[in-house]
């Protein structure tokens, strides 16, 4: 039998998925897109600088190497035109239904496929059922009192309106996560007013970018050797970092030594102090620019770290009672992270929902497959985000386990795939206890973990570890 496959989303991770197959010689396969276009994140996010963390040479596929990178760390139109002729090169096009926005998946026991409901009122049926939609897809808005009342233009940084003329206009920015930090530098100079309402500070470190000369260029272009080596070297510098990421080691105090000294670039005391975060290093995101503290010192450029109490026609109104004026609010405020499929209902076993195998927070055996729910793969899962390397490396070793999962599928050699329950819960005591000793663990919010601590989804060591344990399929690991 051949397995028929059926992938949610067209961002990197479901592009991936579909790229491995079609190498592999499968063809049966759709990808079901909400929007009208491929990208996910890339396509999403199109804010003034918006731009990658993780090195350009490792934040591309290992099968798809690209030699044009033009930076160090590429910028969301280059990522979005790499993603997209990915797709060309591996004829993806006719297997994507765009518009296709998926509301909820049943997995019929009698039949052992699963049919997935389209919001258009179409049902489709696969055998696997594979989501790619990530942990970054769902702008999360705080509901501040009287947000409704506002007269201004308003939106998410991840929903960016060009059709808003930012010119000598007062903007107000809640947020100051990775996002904020590289559209607030854009955005500055030609705004009349721009108020950052802060939260919480962030810990932030040089960003070493800079443009690929043409003779680098064309070395990767022409000696494939060349650019292996310094796609190597990337990641294992990367992949080292992963020690500095618990309270008591060396490479921690050494981050945090490299963050102070570019906040002491900040000369006003007060404001230093306001950006000085009281948390250990890595808590939260480690933010990366070259440019965020100079932006907070213009003249034109206000944080204000007293808590927004509520919003009224033209202003944003801090607890301690002081106003602050505003034509355009752009909410820098994040993602809905730790809710991973957001609305989409998924129906395994029993019609037992995920959000009730869920209760007390996601998990899945490597970040993949939940018990009762067969057939059913999760790419960028629980616990498989990263605070120290290129997701897409995770990606890669998923699809590729899944990829053996279809394979044993089609040569009858697994039944419908499913996790023992005992296997799952084991792996991720396992995953929670090592999450234990980490920073993300700390007294600090972050969006790594739920209200009650426990953190949904970061993985737990080195991504070389978690190569190893994808590498091959272990037959025992499921029912029978």
């Amino acid at each position: 039998m051949i397995p028929t496959v059926a992938i949610l989303g067209t961002g990197a991770a479901g592009l991936c998925m579909a790229m491995m197959l079609k190498r592999a010689g499968f063809e049966s396969f759709v990808l079901l897109e909400k929007s009208n276009r491929l990208g996910g994140t890339w396509r999403d996010n199109t804010y003034p600088g918006a731009a990658c963390d993780v090195p350009s040479h490792l934040y591309c596929y290992s099968f798809e190497p690209n030699a044009d990178w033009s930076r160090k760390f590429a910028q969301q139109e280059e990522i979005l035109a790499y993603l997209e002729r990915c797709a060309d090169k591996y004829q993806l096009h006719s297997h994507i239904r765009y518009q296709s926005e998926v509301v909820s998946a049943h997995f019929d026991e009698t039949d052992l496929t699963w049919r997935i409901e389209l919001s258009n009122g179409e049902c489709r049926q696969a055998d696997v059922f594979i989501s790619g939609c990530g942990q970054l897809n769902r702008p999360f808005v705080p509901d501040f009192d009287g947000i409704a009342d506002f007269d201004g233009a308003a939106f998410h940084s991840a929903r960016w309106d060009h059709a808003i003329d930012l010119r000598d206009k007062r903007v107000a920015v809640i947020g100051n996560g990775a996002s904020a930090i590289q559209f607030i530098p854009e955005i500055a100079a030609q705004v009349d007013r721009l108020t950052i309402f802060q939260r919480s500070a962030h810990w932030v470190i040089p960003k070493p970018d800079r443009r690929y000369l043409s003779i680098e260029r064309a070395l990767f272009r022409y000696v494939p050797l060349l650019r292996r080596l310094h796609r190597y070297l990337i990641y294992w510098s990367l992949e080292g970092r992963f020690a500095g990421f618990f309270e008591d080691s060396w490479l921690n105090r050494a981050m945090g030594w490299l963050a102070n000294r570019s906040l002491r670039t900040v000369v006003d005391a007060d404001l230093r102090e306001r950006l000085t975060p009281s948390y250990t290093i890595g808590c939260k995101r480690i933010l990366i620019s070259n440019d965020y503290y100079d932006t907070l010192q213009r003249p034109n450029v206000q944080l204000v770290s007293d808590p927004i109490e509520r919003i009224d026609a033209d202003a944003l109104l801090t607890r301690s009672g002081e106003r602050h004026e505003a034509d355009v609010i752009i909410y820098a405020t994040g993602f809905e992270s730790t809710n991973f499929l957001g609305g989409i209902e998924v129906h395994g076993r029993g019609g037992r929902t995920l959000r009730q195998a869920w209760h007390e927070g996601a998990e899945a055996y490597l970040g993949m497959l939940v018990a009762g729910f067969p057939n059913f793969f999760m790419l960028y899962g629980p616990n498989t985000n990263l605070g120290h390397n290129s997701i897409i490396f995770m990606i890669e070793c998923q699809a590729r386990y899944i990829l053996q999962c279809i394979a044993a599928l089609r040569d009858d050699q697994l039944g419908p795939i499913d996790v023992r329950s005992e296997v799952m819960a084991a792996y991720n005591a396992e995953i929670q206890a090592m999450l234990g000793d980490s920073v993300w663990s700390g007294s600090c919010s972050n969006w790594y973990k739920r209200d009650d601590g426990k953190v949904t989804t970061n993985w737990a060591s080195y991504t070389s570890a978690y190569w190893r344990r994808t590498r091959r399929l272990d037959p025992s690991v499921f029912t029978h």
